[in-house]
């Protein structure tokens, strides 16, 4: 899952939030110079990752894309799926998705010295362009993928994958929704034992 989901399914636990946003940018075992409600968000990050990988939607969504976009088809599902969330926020949560994003923005800024330096660097882009938000529309996610293409030198040709979004939208959307019910369950049950 990409960073709207993660952030979700933190619930409303901020240092949670914390954790499993910059979790990427947190390599091994150096979680452990970070407070533990973090520590825990970065482990959840982790296993979030590994039960996304490895579900049957999942890899579904990622064999259509597949011809086209080989090893990078997992990251353009990921992206993907938190289009279906941001674009149907509504049946998630009761706080305006407008609302949400401003008030994670918020916590970052307030928590700025503890990010990593890669998260530090990208912050301020992230809200300039309101990455979580741009989510919710076709045409941002196509922002978005063109950014991640241009991070691979244009290898990846991520940029293009708004066509088969478009394309296949409907499938995509119902793969979503039916995987995102399981991995809601995982994450709750995942969280209990923290």
């Amino acid at each position: 899952m990409n960073y709207l989901a993660h952030i979700y399914l933190s619930r409303e636990d901020e240092q949670l939030k914390i954790g499993n946003f910059i979790a990427d940018s947190v390599k091994g075992k150096k979680y452990s110079f970070f407070p533990d409600r973090i520590q825990k968000g970065i482990i959840l990050h982790r296993a979030i990752d590994t039960y996304t990988d490895s579900h049957p939607i999942v890899k579904k969504s990622v064999h259509r894309l597949f011809p086209n976009y080989s090893h990078y088809s997992a990251v353009i599902v990921d992206i993907l799926y938190d289009h279906f969330l941001a674009a149907n926020w509504d049946d998630y949560s009761n706080v305006p998705l407008e609302e949400y994003v401003a008030d994670f923005y918020d916590l970052l800024n307030n928590n700025y010295e503890i990010l990593p330096v890669r998260v530090q660097h990208f912050l301020p882009y992230m809200m300039e362009d309101n990455w979580l938000l741009s989510y919710a529309t076709v045409d941002g996610i196509g922002r978005i993928l063109h950014q991640m293409d241009y991070r691979t030198k244009n290898k990846s040709n991520m940029k293009l994958a708004v066509k088969e979004l478009e394309l296949y939208y409907s499938e995509f959307g119902e793969e979503f929704k039916l995987f995102f019910k399981d991995l809601e369950h995982f994450t709750a049950e995942k969280i209990n034992k923290l």
